[in-house]
């Protein structure tokens, strides 16, 4: 298995543990990934509200070069998720609209032709590579850990677009962490937002979303996992910035499932949460 891996902005910029982490499953897993040199902002979820076709364009030169590769891109962000999912889905379907974005990726020597497919690293584990075949690899299961799994909004939504899981009710991340020996647990407002897409507009109301979530995540688990780097920066700062004295761990899925293939905890960079993460290690 190989794929073309797509890292965004935020990722690099902030949350280089991330990054790491996938790249040691990936190894023990055996998928290839190949950085996609010269790739740009995917042209965030915010850019379609201002020109959709800026934002279609941006998309497009990100999936024409891993077109040039022959690999389906992989995702880390959920953002990135929805942006390029969204504008590989239109583009192919609507011929008038492909022409028109490769009218302007012209001027940049790129042309998109709609030959590959976009998935997150959650939908590559959980459909290409397989939860069966993950589990056989498991090394050091998890012993009575309680998580608590945050899906994100781009994941699985907008549905039509994304076509993964089901929207108000999916289990692909919590059948993925349960196979690490962990139990997923059911908590009340699982599937609400963190509050970050209006940390800009309205920072307290923002973090007090996320200082709530939290607040019910601490009554039912040890940690709580996420496959999203907004969302993890999220549930980390609103604990940071609050005078509340007990923390409970924000932890990327690939740092648990690292962990359970018999990965070093430095090697998966969980050195680098700034909330103590070393609990993980109790339960091994």
């Amino acid at each position: 298995m190989k794929y073309a891996l797509f890292l965004g902005c935020v990722i690099p910029a902030r949350l280089n543990s991330y990054d790491a982490a996938t790249r040691r499953i990936a190894e023990v897993l055996g998928v290839e990934l190949v950085d996609i040199e010269g790739a740009i902002c995917c042209s965030s979820p915010d850019m379609e509200s201002m020109s959709e076709e800026t934002g279609l364009a941006m998309a497009a030169y990100n999936i024409s070069i891993a077109e040039e590769m022959n690999l389906d891109i992989m995702v880390l962000c959920n953002g990135c998720n929805e942006v390029l999912v969204k504008a590989n889905k239109k583009l192919k379907e609507n011929k008038k609209l492909q022409d028109k974005v490769n009218n302007v990726l012209a001027d940049l020597g790129r042309k998109y032709n709609g030959t590959i497919e976009v998935k997150h690293l959650v939908r590559v584990l959980y459909e290409d590579f397989g939860v069966e075949k993950i589990k056989k690899k498991i090394k050091k299961p998890f012993k009575n850990l309680k998580v608590a799994v945050h899906y994100g909004c781009h994941l699985i939504k907008p549905s039509e677009f994304l076509m993964f899981d089901n929207p108000e009710n999916p289990k692909s991340l919590d059948e993925l962490v349960n196979i690490t020996g962990a139990r997923s647990v059911n908590y009340p407002d699982k599937m609400e937002c963190c509050g970050g897409p209006i940390l800009a507009v309205n920072e307290d109301l923002s973090l007090n979303i996320a200082r709530s979530k939290i607040e019910v995540v601490k009554k039912y688990a040890d940690v709580i996992v996420t496959a999203c780097p907004f969302c993890y920066l999220q549930y980390e700062n609103c604990q940071l910035l609050s005078s509340e004295k007990e923390q409970i761990p924000v932890v990327l899925y690939p740092q648990l499932l690292g962990l359970a293939l018999g990965i070093d905890y430095d090697d998966l960079a969980l050195y680098e949460n700034r909330i103590d993460a070393s609990i993980l290690l109790e339960h091994l």
